[in-house]
């Protein structure tokens, strides 16, 4: 149900580089959560910096929101990054997971298919 990805890259890098590199495969960032940052605002910490990118690609929204309103639930695309066990986790909701809850065929989950495809090359990019 998540698609998760490491890299040995800092996490101080990942999170400079991320916005240019999800624009370049066509992406995005529509806003992002900085929970350590978030929590501590509300009076409660925690020592793991997490940060979630909401992440949209505008051709692929139009076409599931126009094919299953109901999928607005799960965008925009969320990758969460943060430190774990010496390495720098990215990880997402896995597309596939979604596509075959909701009965998705045809096009539109050939189209959705390829977003994930990128989701995950930029997950890989470090």
């Amino acid at each position: 149900m998540i698609y998760t990805t490491t890299t040995s890259y800092p996490l101080t890098t990942v999170k400079a580089q991320l916005e240019e590199k999800a624009k370049i495969l066509g992406f995005g960032l529509l806003g992002t959560y900085e929970f350590k940052k978030i929590l501590k605002s509300k009076g409660f910490e925690i020592t793991r910096d997490i940060t979630v990118y909401e992440l949209c690609n505008p051709v692929a929204a139009h076409s599931a929101l126009n094919a299953l309103p109901e999928i607005s639930v799960y965008l925009p695309c969320r990758l969460s990054v943060y430190h774990e066990n010496g390495a720098t986790v990215l990880a997402t909701i896995g597309i596939e997971d979604i596509l075959h809850a909701t009965g998705i065929e045809g096009e539109l989950k050939k189209h959705m298919l390829e977003i994930f495809d990128k989701i995950k090359a930029l997950m890989n990019s470090w």
